[in-house]
């Protein structure tokens, strides 16, 4: 590989011959270029580790059967009867409990049990764990942190199945992710400009949200 393609990845390719291999993989590809022991060690998880396994089952099943048939709400129900999920843990933002209620509901109409946490449970102010008081949104006040690890932990305790983050904070999703015992997957992405969906910066990048494409250090 030469110097010019060693650092390029999968956003540099225009050919996607990884899918059907109807072209011929370029230079720098992610395919070709990986050691194949470590493509076949994964290869085996997939074949041998009972939950990867389980998990990546259901996900193919599902998205051969429903490809652009259903939304991702009766995705989240299917996957979670294919894998045997009975109890869906939500772990919720404040500004999103209408949706989260909705989504309970729909979970029990199909016969799922749920429990949910919100992002502020334990009320901690932001100044207890080092926070600045003037980064709060309101200052001079009380004003709880995001707390998604003891959402976690509080889903862990009651032995969820599977966990649904429903619009948790850039960071936080990530924190609530590494202290979830159960499988995550993620209903609504938050974007608050954007009305929760954010690949609108990336469709409109070329006109409206052009500054996204400007270069400088976003400070």
């Amino acid at each position: 590989m030469s110097e010019e393609t060693k650092n390029l990845s999968c956003t540099d390719c225009g050919l996607i011959n990884c899918y059907r291999r109807e072209k011929s993989f370029p230079q720098f590809c992610l395919t070709t270029n990986t050691d194949h022991e470590m493509i076949e060690e994964v290869n085996r998880l997939y074949r041998n580790d009972e939950l990867v396994s389980k998990l990546s089952q259901a996900a193919a099943e599902i998205e051969g059967t429903y490809y652009g048939k259903i939304t991702r709400v009766e995705e989240i129900i299917f996957f979670a009867k294919k894998i045997g999920a009975k109890k869906i843990g939500i772990a919720t933002c404040i500004g999103l409990m209408s949706e989260a209620k909705t989504f309970a509901k729909i979970l029990h109409a199909k016969g799922l049990e749920s429990y949910s946490v919100i992002c502020k449970v334990g009320s901690t102010d932001k100044t207890e764990v080092g926070v600045d008081e003037k980064l709060k949104i309101q200052k001079g006040c009380h004003e709880s942190l995001c707390n998604p690890v003891l959402q976690a932990k509080l889903l862990n305790e009651e032995k969820t199945d599977l966990n649904v983050i429903v619009g948790l904070c850039v960071g936080h999703d990530s924190l609530f992710i590494k202290y979830s015992e159960a499988p995550v997957t993620t209903l609504i992405t938050k974007d608050r400009v954007l009305g929760h969906n954010p690949a609108a910066a990336l469709y409109t990048s070329g006109f409206y949200y052009k500054r996204l494409l400007e270069e400088n250090d976003m400070e």
